[in-house]
């Protein structure tokens, strides 16, 4: 038995290893050493010192007539090809890489299992008021002279690649912490912890919150920048199938841990299982956020429920819709998640 046991142990180990690795150019494919790469704008901790006006929220105003598909850039700002590389991002463990479109606008694009979720979870942080970048799916694109690192298109041809762009006029400063932060205690901040639940997003490293300077308002905004690791399980799998844009798992996933007379705990995100697991680094970053799921007061998780429960069932269908999932997933995040609004509203 015990031997058996170890073999086990190890074998996933190994599978977890392989499945971590990042993509890279196959045999025949290979790449220019020369290609110019860049990381995200400014991945340190911001200094509060220079932070004046924080905001986390705003009113998103009539929330039952947004447009939840093609979301807050709208149709008109939509990337337009031809699309022309620029550049490669290697910050993160999907391909990502900037291009300039047909109207001289550039794009964060990235490849990979996030893709598709992350404009899904872009929609509806949106719909109730939180900050998130202009984000589009594209089912395909052909990007000229494409040359990247961690992946190889054939001919520059991509499928079901996420364009992000930030909104005019703002700059990133940096990365804020979920622990140390101005809007720690409010209905606010406790509200984005709920819709992290709400979407099981378990990848909640302070390196993937950003914050932006808001040239026209002078407002430092905060957001979460990245947010793919979604609608799959409640934690990190071994199974990277399952952990990100998995209708099946998120479908049978926990909502709800526990409740209080004043407080909740959600599911997501859920501890590692290090005593099971093999002990590597995705694993270890991971150590310690399911704090940010639980002792929710009850009255906050009530009150993004509200505002949740003002998206139609067509809304959230284009939510997913535009997040270019099939029809039968579309069906049933929307439902899963109209459950999860409703266990909201009822607290």
């Amino acid at each position: 038995m015990k031997c058996s046991r170890a073999l086990a142990i190890g074998a996933l180990a190994y599978c977890v290893l392989l499945s971590s690795r990042p993509a890279v150019a196959q045999p025949g494919h290979e790449q220019s050493t020369t290609i110019k790469t860049q990381k995200d704008d400014n991945d340190a901790p911001v200094d509060f010192a220079q932070i004046h006006n924080p905001v986390l929220w705003h009113d998103p105003g009539p929330i039952a007539a947004l447009d939840l598909f093609y979301g807050q850039g709208g149709k008109n700002s939509q990337p337009l090809a031809p699309f022309t590389f620029e550049s490669e991002d290697l910050h993160g463990t999907n391909p990502k890489f900037n291009v300039r479109d047909s109207q001289g606008t550039g794009w964060r694009v990235k490849l990979g299992n996030e893709a598709q979720p992350e404009v899904a979870a872009s929609r509806l942080l949106w719909a109730v008021g939180y900050f998130v970048e202009d984000d589009y799916l594209l089912p395909s694109a052909d990007i000229q002279n494409l040359r990247i690192k961690r992946a190889s298109p054939k001919g520059g041809h991509i499928e079901n690649a996420r364009f992000s762009r930030k909104p005019e006029g703002q700059k990133k400063i940096g990365i804020w912490s979920w622990k140390d932060n101005p809007f720690k205690g409010t209905r606010e901040f406790n509200g984005l912890r709920v819709m992290m639940a709400l979407m099981n997003n378990w990848d909640l490293k302070d390196e993937n919150n950003a914050v932006f300077k808001a040239k026209d308002s002078g407002n430092d905004v905060f957001l979460t920048s990245d947010i793919g690791a979604t609608f799959g399980t409640n934690g990190v799998s071994w199974s990277k199938d399952r952990s990100k844009g998995d209708a099946d798992t998120f479908e049978k996933s926990k909502f709800i841990k526990h409740k209080s007379a004043t407080s909740i705990d959600f599911a997501t995100p859920a501890a590692p299982d290090l005593v099971m697991t093999p002990k590597i680094k995705r694993y270890e970053m991971r150590r310690g956020l399911e704090w940010i799921g639980k002792d929710i007061p009850i009255a906050d998780a009530r009150w993004i429920g509200s505002l949740l429960k003002q998206l139609s069932h067509q809304q959230l269908l284009d939510a997913f819709r535009a997040a270019h999932f099939s029809p039968q997933e579309v069906d049933t995040y929307a439902r899963v998640v109209e459950s999860r609004i409703e266990q909201l509203a009822a607290l």
